[in-house]
Formats: C-alpha cells, sequence, structure tokens
C-alpha cells in the first residue's frame, strides 16, 4: 500500500503565505507538547526518507540550478541526513534537558516557534534537508524560502522530510515552502517568523539581520589556505584538490587561495600538476581575471561549473580532465580577481619567503572577503608556535590544520568534536550572532529554573589559640620544642618596648636558643613607610617566625610586615579592592605563612587583631587607609596572656571594651551570621556586659581583665567570619575625617545605628542568601533576652537593651554624642557628603542586614552629631 502524501497550499502570494504561516503556528503549538519519544521517532523518520532520496535529489538539483557534480551532491544530502541525525540523536531537546539538584540548577529546553529558512541555490537540497532536521528535532515548525533557480528540488526536498515526519506522528504542515519565490515573499516570511535561519549571500543575510527579528545568518567565505614548509606537501595539495573540486567549489568554506612556502612552492607546484591541476599563463590568467568578476562583482555563471567550461567561458583551452584553474598571483588586494570568493574550481597561488610573510598574506585575504568564515594550515603538527601564530593572526571562526577545507569546515569529518553543519557561523568579524557551526543548540530557548541556594559557609580561625593569665612563655614553648623555629622577629611600639613588655618574650626565645631581634617603630594608626622599614629589616634578619606584640596596630603593622616580607612586589590598591564575597574577589590573595610563622600576642581587649583576617596600613603621604582582608592574614598562632592587659588605662580600656561589644553585635545580626558565630557573639557582649564597668572601674581587677580579654577574643573570632556592618563603615571614617578614636566612634553611634536596623520595614535588605527577610529587631531580641532582658515582644526586649547599652556607655563615660568631643560643627558638616560616600563604600556596609541609602548614613551622621 503506497504512503500516503502530505498536501499543501500552493504559496504564491503574500495572502496565501500569511494563511500558511498562521496554519503553521497552530501546528507548532501542538508539536511544542511532543516528548522527546515522539519527537526522536519523527527525527530518525524524516532523516531516514532523505538519506533514501539522496540521489533523486542530488539529479534535481544539478539539473535545475545548472550547478555542481550530481555524485557530490548526493554526498552532501547523504551527509545532511546521516551525520546531522547522528550528531543529535542522543541529543536532549524536549524539557528538562539538564540538573543539577546540589546547585539548583533545572535548565528546560523550548521551542523557538516558526522558523524562516533562506536556503542558497549553491545546495538547495542538502540545505533543506539539514535545516528542516534540525527543526524538528527543536519542535519547531519551519517554512523555507528557496532560491528562484532551485525552488523545485528545494521544495521536494523539504516535501520528502515532510511527508515523512507527519507518517511517524508530526502535525500536518509542520514544513512549509514558498512555491513562487520573490523578495515580497522572503522578506514577508523573516518578518513574521519567531527566527531567521539564513544561508546564502551577503546581500540575503545583511537582509535577515535587518528585519527586526532574531536571525542566525552566516557570511561569506574566502577561505586562505598556508602550506608550511615543514608540512606533508603530498598530503596538503591532495587535501587542497580533493576539497577544491568537491561539487566544483560550491561550498563556503572551500578553498580559495593557497600560499606555499618558497622553499617547497616548486615540490608543491608539481604536485598540482601532477594531479590534473592547470597553471594559467599570463594571457591566459588576465583572461580568467576578466572572466571571474563582472563589473566588480562575482560572475554568476562560473559558479558550480567544471574547470574546463570556465576556461572556455575565458576563451582559452584546457585539457578535459582539468581538475583546477590556478592563477600564480602576487597580490592580496581587492582589487585582484584572484584574491576573491570564487565557488568554482579556481584558485590562487601565492609565494611567501617566510612564515610571517604567508601569515601576512592569508590575513588580508581574510579581510578582503572572508571575515570569520575559515582558514587552513598544512603544518608538521609538532610545529606548535606556528600552528599558534596561525591561530592569532586569523580572524576565522574555523582554523583547520591539515584538513580538506570545504569538508573539514562542515564538521564531523575530518575532526569529530566540530558540529556537522551545513552552515557555519562567522561571529562579530563576519557580521553574524553565531561564530559557530549552527545546530539545535541555535533553535532553542532555555529556560534556566535557579532555585535559592545558600552556598557553603565557614568558621575560620588561627590554628591555635592560647588563652590564661600567664600563659605566654608556655605557649612559646612549641616555637622551640616542636617547630623548631631558629629567628624570630618581634614586632611591637615604642612605649611596650620601652616599657619592658617584650622582655618575657625575649627570655624565652633565649632560654630556647632562638636568635631574634625586635622593631618597634610602630605608631598608633601604623603607616606604610614603618611597615616597609620593617619588612626591609625582616628581608636583612630571615626570621623564620614573627611575634606581633600590642594593640590592634601593632598586629596591624606585623601582618603587612609579613606581607612585605614573603611578598616585596604586594600591590596594596589591589589587595585593598573591596569584595561582595570574599570567596568572590577579584584579587587573589598571596600564600602567606612560607617563610615565616605569624604570632599575635594583644595587648589590649578590643581588636581582637589576634584572630582576624584583617590589617589596616595607611599611607603616610596621602592619608590613605588600605583596609585589608583575607584569611591568609590570620595568625598562625594566638596568645590571650591577660598580664600583657593589666596596665591598660581607662581611657584604653573604655575604647576598647565598647568596641569589643560593637564587633559582639554587629556580628551577630550581621547577614553572614551563623550559628559557629552567634554563640560566639552572645558570650561576648554577656561578658563585656558584666565585667567591662568591673575593668574600667578598677584596672587590677584580674576576673574582669581576664574576662574581657576573652571577650575580646570571642568576638574577633565571631567577626572574622559574620564581618561586621554600618556602624564599623561609618566608625572608620570618623576616625579617619575627625580623628576620633576607634572604640569612642563606635561608641556614639551604636545605639542609633541599632535602632536605624530594627526597622521592620527597611528601605533596602541586606543582600546575602541565608538572610531570608529583615530579621536584625529578632536577633537584637536574642541578644537582649540572653543578657538577662525581658519583654512583651521583641520591640519592648529591644527598647530595654538600648537602654541597657545607653546605662553601660554612661558607666565607663563616653559622652552621649560626636559634637561633646570636641569635633567643630562647621568641619563635620562640610566633611559630611564624604564621610557619607566613603561609609556606604566601606567594606563593612555590605554585611549590614538593612543596605543603607546614602541619604540614610548622612540622616545617621546628623543624629549622632547632635545626639537627636
Amino acid at each position: 500500500m503506497a504512503k500516503k502524501e502530505t498536501t499543501t497550499p500552493f504559496i504564491d502570494s503574500v495572502e496565501t503565505l500569511t494563511a500558511k504561516m498562521e496554519d503553521m503556528r497552530k501546528a507548532q503549538k501542538i508539536f511544542s507538547t511532543y516528548t522527546q519519544e515522539q519527537v526522536d521517532k519523527i527525527f530518525l523518520a524524516a532523516a531516514t526518507a532523505a538519506n533514501k532520496a539522496r540521489i533523486p535529489l542530488a539529479k534535481m538539483a544539478v539539473e535545475e540550478s545548472g550547478m555542481g557534480l550530481v555524485e557530490d551532491k548526493i554526498i552532501k544530502n547523504h551527509y545532511a541526513a546521516e551525520y546531522v541525525y547522528n550528531a543529535y540523536r542522543h541529543t536532549k531537546t524536549c524539557g528538562v534537558i539538564e540538573e543539577d539538584p546540589i546547585y539548583g540548577i533545572k535548565k528546560i529546553a523550548e521551542p523557538v516557534g516558526l522558523i524562516a529558512a533562506v536556503i542558497p541555490t549553491t545546495n538547495p537540497t542538502s540545505t533543506a534537508i539539514f535545516k528542516t532536521l534540525i527543526a524538528l528535532k527543536t519542535r519547531n515548525a519551519i517554512i523555507i524560502s528557496p532560491h528562484p533557480r532551485a525552488k523545485k528540488c528545494t521544495a521536494e526536498a523539504a516535501k520528502i522530510v515532510l511527508d515523512a515526519a507527519v507518517a511517524a506522528g508530526a502535525p500536518e504542515g509542520i514544513i512549509g515552502w514558498i512555491d513562487v519565490p520573490s523578495l515580497e515573499l522572503t522578506n514577508q516570511v523573516m518578518k513574521d517568523a519567531d527566527l531567521i535561519l539564513a544561508t546564502g549571500g551577503p546581500g540575503m543575510v545583511k537582509a535577515a539581520y535587518s528585519s527586526g527579528k532574531p536571525a542566525v545568518g552566516v557570511g561569506p567565505g574566502n577561505t586562505p589556505v598556508i602550506i608550511d614548509d615543514t608540512a606533508d606537501i603530498r598530503m596538503a595539495v591532495n587535501s587542497v584538490i580533493h576539497s577544491k573540486t568537491f561539487d566544483y567549489g560550491m561550498i563556503c568554506a572551500s578553498e580559495q587561495s593557497v600560499t606555499v612556502l618558497e622553499s617547497v612552492y616548486d615540490q608543491a607546484k608539481a604536485e598540482f600538476l601532477r594531479r590534473g591541476c592547470y597553471f594559467l599563463n599570463p594571457e591566459e590568467l588576465d583572461k580568467v581575471r576578466s572572466t571571474i568578476l563582472i563589473n566588480g562583482a562575482l560572475n554568476a555563471k562560473i559558479v558550480g561549473q567544471p574547470a574546463p567550461v570556465i576556461a572556455s567561458m575565458a576563451g582559452i583551452k584546457v585539457p578535459d580532465n582539468t581538475k583546477i584553474l590556478i592563477g600564480e598571483v602576487e597580490s592580496v588586494d581587492i582589487s585582484e580577481p584572484f584574491a576573491h570568493e570564487k565557488l568554482s574550481p579556481v584558485l590562487a597561488m601565492y609565494k611567501a619567503k617566510t612564515f610571517d610573510e604567508a601569515l601576512e598574506k592569508a590575513a588580508q585575504l581574510v579581510a578582503d572577503g572572508g571575515y570569520g568564515h575559515t582558514s587552513s594550515l598544512y603544518v608538521n603538527v609538532n610545529e606548535k608556535e606556528k600552528i599558534a601564530k596561525h591561530s592569532d593572526a586569523m580572524k576565522t571562526c574555523r582554523i583547520l590544520i591539515n584538513t580538506p577545507s570545504s569538508q573539514g569546515g562542515i564538521g564531523d569529518l575530518y575532526n569529530f568534536k566540530l558540529e556537522p553543519s551545513l552552515t557555519l557561523g562567522c561571529g562579530s568579524w563576519g557580521g553574524n550572532s553565531v561564530s559557530a557551526n549552527v545546530g539545535v543548540k541555535h533553535l532553542l530557548n532555555i529556560k534556566t529554573v535557579a532555585e535559592r541556594r545558600e552556598n557553603m559557609l565557614w568558621f575560620r580561625a588561627p590554628e591555635k589559640v592560647y588563652f590564661k593569665k600567664g600563659c605566654t612563655p608556655v605557649a612559646l614553648d612549641e616555637l622551640g620544642t616542636i617547630m623548631h623555629k631558629k629567628r624570630a622577629f618581634i614586632v611591637t611600639d615604642s612605649f611596650l618596648y620601652k616599657n619592658g613588655y617584650t622582655q618575657k618574650i625575649e627570655a624565652k626565645l633565649d632560654e630556647m636558643g632562638i636568635v631574634h631581634t625586635c622593631f618597634y617603630d610602630v605608631a598608633p594608626d601604623p603607616t606604610l613607610a614603618s611597615a616597609k622599614a620593617g619588612a626591609a629589616a625582616m628581608r636583612a634578619f630571615e626570621p623564620d617566625c614573627i611575634i606581633a606584640l600590642g594593640g590592634g596596630s601593632a598586629m596591624d603593622a606585623g601582618k603587612v610586615m609579613w606581607v612585605l616580607y614573603e611578598h616585596p612586589d604586594a600591590n596594596f590598591d589591589d589587595m585593598a579592592m573591596d569584595f561582595m564575597d570574599i570567596r568572590k574577589r577579584v584579587y587573589t590573595f598571596p600564600k602567606m605563612g612560607e617563610k615565616a610563622y605569624f604570632v599575635a600576642i594583644p595587648t589590649s581587649s578590643g581588636t581582637g587583631s589576634e584572630v582576624t583576617p584583617f590589617a589596616i596600613i595607611t599611607d603616610q603621604d596621602t592619608g590613605v587607609k588600605w583596609p585589608l582582608a583575607d584569611y591568609q592574614l590570620m595568625p598562625n598562632m594566638a596568645i590571650v596572656d591577660t598580664d600583657n592587659m593589666m596596665s591598660q588605662p581607662k581611657g584604653l580600656t573604655c575604647a576598647s571594651g565598647i568596641d569589643v561589644m560593637t564587633h559582639a553585635i554587629e556580628s551577630y545580626v550581621s547577614v553572614m551570621a551563623s550559628d559557629y558565630t552567634q554563640g560566639l557573639s552572645l558570650k561576648a557582649i554577656k561578658l563585656v556586659f558584666d565585667y567591662l564597668p568591673r575593668a574600667y572601674k578598677d584596672g587590677n581587677d584580674v576576673e574582669a581583665r581576664d574576662h574581657m580579654a576573652n571577650a575580646s577574643c570571642l568576638a574577633g573570632m565571631a567577626f572574622a567570619n559574620a564581618f561586621l556592618g554600618l556602624n564599623h563603615s561609618m566608625a572608620h571614617k570618623l576616625g579617619a575625617f575627625h580623628h576620633l578614636p576607634h572604640g569612642i566612634a563606635n561608641a556614639v553611634i551604636l545605639t542609633e545605628v541599632m535602632k536605624y536596623n530594627s526597622v521592620e520595614v527597611p528601605t533596602r535588605m541586606g543582600t546575602f542568601p541565608q538572610y531570608e527577610y529583615p530579621q536584625a529587631l529578632a536577633r537584637y531580641a536574642e541578644i537582649g533576652r540572653y543578657v538577662g532582658l525581658t519583654g512583651k515582644d521583641d520591640q519592648e526586649v529591644f527598647n530595654k537593651l538600648v537602654q541597657k547599652l545607653e546605662d553601660l556607655k554612661k558607666a565607663i563615660e563616653i559622652k552621649p554624642s560626636i559634637q561633646a568631643y570636641g569635633i567643630d560643627e562647621k568641619y563635620f558638616f562640610d566633611t559630611l557628603d564624604n564621610m557619607t560616600e566613603q561609609a556606604f563604600n566601606d567594606q563593612c556596609t555590605a554585611a549590614n542586614p538593612r543596605y543603607p541609602l546614602m541619604s540614610e548614613i548622612k540622616e545617621l551622621y546628623t543624629k549622632c552629631y547632635y545626639n537627636k
């Protein structure tokens, strides 16, 4: 029983075309619901039918167009059916095509809709087969606009694919074509389709891109070949012949010129002659020149014609078995007809003295009409440098090595990872939207479903943290007995050095036989000049251990000296670059600890720098502060010995103690806070409430000093991992512009920032995946309840926490406002805009639970200045 053929309306007018496209959209809507199994069944049936019809279709194409060779067109039809089917038979194009449940990503393929396909006269049946097959594989409808010179064979190819597809279950009318093609109908197709798949001449491709619809179009080729003196000459020449004679040179990737190195030129020429190519003499050369181009454009009559026919057109006689007409020319300028794309077995041949000269010629030929398409090189594969130079020089999207370019460029014949295609993208160089061999991926819309995920968090701390009054000598013992260190470099400030704070350390080092020296020129705001001087001393001394003793300044200076000692060329602008997520920062911090082990010993209970990855260094000439933040700066060992804190004066006890409180509170409500950090924060907060007033009142209260030292370290570990917030961003600028001590700067704005953060309807919320909704008020209330406060709701507990903090500030004699510290009103407001912008840009701001507007920061500064 004969298979029933589909019936299609005759398309010869805008009206019939419009009606047809409406019907096709309905068919595509049905097709879009098909499963992968249904689609694959249709894809197989269509490819099989096209493959079986490859011979009659090839005959039709040559008979109708008058171009090419039947036997080669059979191969192209065979390739379009078999290779395309094989390449995509297992490709998922329906529904979920990719899924990663760990990262919560799912990719879903959807068809584009109705595709307009413009088919060239050079490949009228094979391109039709290719485009209809990839359209079926992707559940798209496709309407074809054939070339007028090949309309019947193109329509027949489309009909064969359609009949087979419908018989296998595809909707009626899923493939259509224009029966009487015209410029008007082609433009209408492009205007009304969802995507244009254009293969053809530059004018048509330009029209596709100018249609106002998404277009996947390809540009002209002018493939230049280089034959290097290291190449297998016989293989190279015969590969060029094989490619250039295929379908009489009509594939756009076919070679248009060959440049041969001078040392092998005669050998290559002899091989061309031996294999049936004809070299034109000067008189013949001129005749063929005038035949190739007519009025500056390619003579359509030579396209796809055998070499003897083209010779006859030019008025010259060549042997009947001539394969290629070769013109030995010198100019690669566009004024030379042989330098053009010829789409026929006519080849330009150039001689080059050097490989670099050959590259220059090839690059110019690409520029003259083949940007983005294809280039080819024959070379010994071990000549990696030449291959790399060629790849760098060629502005083409396919660079073929030791490969016949017609067959190689279309893919999967000479390289099995190059996708098979009869539509070759040329990228932006060729004015195209794609640079790849066009395939099913270009006919799909991919929907990405991204589920919310919280990235892996972390908790980082020094590998060793030792604490207890008097523990320093015992902790340092490891440097000698376990680590066998030989040379220690102590970093401190002049006050601590002159008052004997280093003596206990030096005595222990002497006891262990560790040679040591001390650098004590560290200022309260450590400068880059001081750090560089210390690093220079380190390089002269070559320590394998660095011991930083002091407050935040000495430890920060020590960290920076450590960096400069191990990495003298470190760039502070780069290291201080802000980041949103420390794991994704642009700058990669240099690896530390390969020369020296870093020990941090605090002498005040405030910064927590002994357990943090932070350091601040100031350029003494410009006043620029570089806040460095990276876990490479984390000390290897921290020694928290209360003996070092016992003589803190009241002012330092006050400022450093309230700094600890601010660290703990900010890290608790940070968007990056976790169970690991919040426990530390809470304990530190309670310790400060309980023991800071005692330590302030009586500096000899060992228990209070001990607990405050621990609170500082605990809060340091908390904010080393959860980071801080707006309070610190604003305080940093009060210090920079008005020299307000850091702890005091934190204290005078603390409760106002807390009130600002606690608003349940903030203007903006902080951005971090684990921070799901505004919850600062609830977190502040958790702090309040932890320290013994009660209330009917979170707001009442929060209000009591604010009052408790104000009471604490009074107990340690912190003044109520910025103005109260003698900051001049006019100067304050003169600097307000700069402070505001810089506070907004501060590294700490990103972790704040409420993301601030600059106008809000300005308002906060103003409130805190007057305590209103």
